[in-house]
């Protein structure tokens, strides 16, 4: 379905000034009413609302495509409009959004999700995003978008002309949400491939499902495959050939590095293990090492671990809050006397219940899908039971760490009782999934924990104690430590590891680590935003432009912000990030400061214990990270 078709010159707006996202929402459902495509404007825009609520569906560059089905579409429909001044869509990037797409769809079939994946392939040439920008009125417009589409789908073939010999490179994208990254990957290496002269085939694993699927004839002919996704896909159809597996970022960044290496041979043979539709447990031969892997499964717990952990963190904080500005005693039961911070702490305190047992579960679903989650699951509750089957009152919580043991180790050996299982005779192959391996993995489970519980609990009582017996001058070289540590690559191993340290020193009660975990975490963006501030001449004119978008970033914790500077300069800012950040958890630890909420930047500064200090803490480590910063970088050459 072409986009053009899809477009009147009566739905098009160019030049428009919407002062808020609501507005700009409000003026794309007119020009589709104008359109004549809607019968209920109403319920058509209940439903545009309705899909916001889920997440904005502004996806970066400067793009915005607001998408609904709904029974009030009369056939499918496009509206676009263009906001030279751009408008704040809540774009992941946190950049305005100036060009704006809306998709209508009724709700039989899923036109819109075929339409999303044709406009986010295009859209990424910028050359087309700034011609569409320019044109003068909704004649020049559409034939922009003609001209894009019959350069892009000539005869809606495939991206690259196949050889006689077939496609020499194949690829599979997928990002987690499967939207924006997914074909943005594809289209990068498709030029890639054209540019290289290499036929290729991208198949993507976006929200609408697989498209461009790869056959079994095509896998058989190619020199190799790259598989450049965050999210599980099939694997079991690669089997003895040539794989590169990596992320979908670098499908985005390094294309053409991707392409050459499976021309150059540079590729393991991938041998799989599992399931004909796992990825997880991969093979020894697929090019990912096992620590990669190690690190991508504890990755998956914790991202679906923390929004129990910040939303009830967050709870219980505003519980001690209440009480604290209530004036209630800060005995055994603050946070539980006046009525309001009571709800607040039971709320947050179910919360809290599901976090260990999510992180371990979803640990075990990486490693050994569905069967490893019910043993992960189980090991987590018993981690935060502590359940030893001992006589009452001998029970020892083993908390965090008890957990990561229950996932890891409890996810490995249910994929040894597949590998013995599947000496069973193939009439049980059916009750497998549903009665062996959950039988069979939570009997493990629960006499593995018998063990692990004693172990792990006297190792977390013992390193409780610890830190609890650190004099003032250790205390600040582990704040400095773990500062520094959050600065280092900024959202990478050495950054989660000291968040994930932070989150677990939560669960034993001890505040303090996470307060210096989570400034250290925001000085990189504010040390960057105030350099470009006050040190411009350091910094070229785009640096000099996105900069104030770090102040916003630190202030809410996001230390990613920091990566575009760091990556274009590692040397001097990384170093300059790394000291600024260490002063700062050093000073937090040095002041006592406090953190329940692993998450939140300055908007939970308020629960924050000793917040003045806290405050300095921030401001002199990223004074400290700007200074550093305009000494090390040199003046940029003068614009001619």
């Amino acid at each position: 379905m072409r986009i053009v078709d899809l477009l009147s010159k009566q739905s098009i707006k160019l030049n428009a000034s919407p002062r808020s996202k609501q507005e700009a929402i409000d003026m794309l459902i007119d020009l589709q009413v104008k359109g004549g495509r809607i019968a209920d404007k109403e319920e058509y825009k209940k439903g545009i609302l309705a899909r916001e609520e889920k997440g904005s569906t502004a996806v970066g560059e400067g793009i915005a495509i607001p998408h609904a089905k709904s029974e009030a579409v009369k056939a499918p429909s496009l509206a676009a409009m263009t906001v030279p001044e751009g408008v704040d869509y809540e774009a992941l990037d946190d950049e305005p959004s100036n060009l704006l797409f809306m998709i209508a769809a009724p709700n039989d079939g899923d036109v819109h999700l075929e339409v999303l994946s044709r406009l986010m392939t295009i859209l990424m040439d910028e050359d087309f995003r700034e011609n569409l920008l320019g044109a003068k009125d909704a004649d020049e417009f559409l034939k922009v978008i003609d001209d894009m589409e019959k350069e892009k789908y000539p005869d809606e073939p495939k991206a690259v002309e196949k050889s006689a010999d077939g496609y020499r490179v194949l690829a599979v994208t997928a990002c987690p949400t499967g939207i924006a990254h997914t074909y943005m990957a594809a289209e990068a290496l498709e030029k890639a491939g054209k540019k290289l002269g290499i036929s290729i085939k991208v198949e993507t694993n976006g929200s609408g499902g697989a498209k461009n699927i790869l056959t079994q004839e095509e896998i058989d002919a190619c020199d190799g495959i790259i598989v450049a996704a965050d999210k599980t896909v099939a694997m079991a159809r690669f089997n003895g050939k040539k794989v590169i597996r990596t992320k979908v970022s670098d499908g985005i960044k390094i294309p053409e590095e991707l392409i050459n290496r499976i021309e150059a041979g540079d590729a393991p043979v991938y041998h799989h293990e599992g399931g004909a539709d796992s990825s997880s447990s991969g093979s020894s031969g697929d090019g990912e090492s096992f620590g990669r892997k190690l690190y991508k499964h504890l990755m998956n717990g914790v991202s679906n671990m923390l929004p129990f952990t910040v939303a009830g963190g967050i709870f219980i904080a505003l519980a001690f809050l209440i009480d604290s500005i209530g004036g209630a005693p800060q005995d055994g039961d603050f946070g539980t006397h006046l009525a309001a911070a009571a709800w607040f702490k039971t709320i947050g305190n179910y919360a809290f219940q599901f976090m260990i047992p999510v992180l371990a579960g979803y640990i075990g679903l990486s490693i050994a899908d569905r069967p490893g989650f019910l043993v992960g699951m189980a090991g987590g509750a018993m981690a935060v039971a502590g359940a030893t089957f001992a006589a009452p009152g001998g029970d020892i919580p083993s908390g965090f760490l008890g957990a990561l043991l229950a996932g890891f180790i409890g996810g490995y050996l249910t994929l040894c009782l597949e590998k013995v299982c599947n000496g069973l005779p193939k009439a049980l192959n059916g009750i497998k999934p549903v009665l062996i391996y959950p039988l069979g993995g939570l009997a493990i489970v629960g006499v593995m924990m018998c063990a692990v519980n004693p172990i792990m609990g006297l190792l977390n009582d013992g390193l409780s104690n610890f830190l609890s017996s650190m004099g003032d001058s250790s205390k600040v070289l582990l704040g400095c430590i773990l500062g520094g540590m959050m600065s280092i690559d900024m959202g990478g191993p050495f950054n989660k590891a000291a968040y994930v340290f932070g989150v677990a020193a939560i669960s034993q009660g001890n505040y303090d680590i996470m307060a210096a975990v989570m400034v250290g975490g925001m000085v990189p963006p504010i040390a960057i935003a105030l350099a470009t501030t006050f040190f411009k001449n350091r910094f070229t004119e785009e640096e000099r432009k996105n900069g104030p978008v770090n102040y916003i970033m630190g202030l809410s914790f996001i230390t990613e912000g920091a990566i575009p500077y760091a990556a274009a300069d590692p040397a001097r800012v990384i170093p300059s990030c790394m000291v600024g950040a260490a002063a700062a958890g050093g000073l937090s630890m040095a002041f006592g400061c406090t953190l329940q909420a692993p998450h939140g930047g300055v908007f939970v500064f308020p629960v924050v214990g000793s917040p003045v200090q806290y405050i300095i803490a921030l401001a002199i480590g990223s004074v400290a990270g700007m200074l550093m910063l305009a000494l090390l970088k040199k003046k940029q050459p003068k614009a001619e």
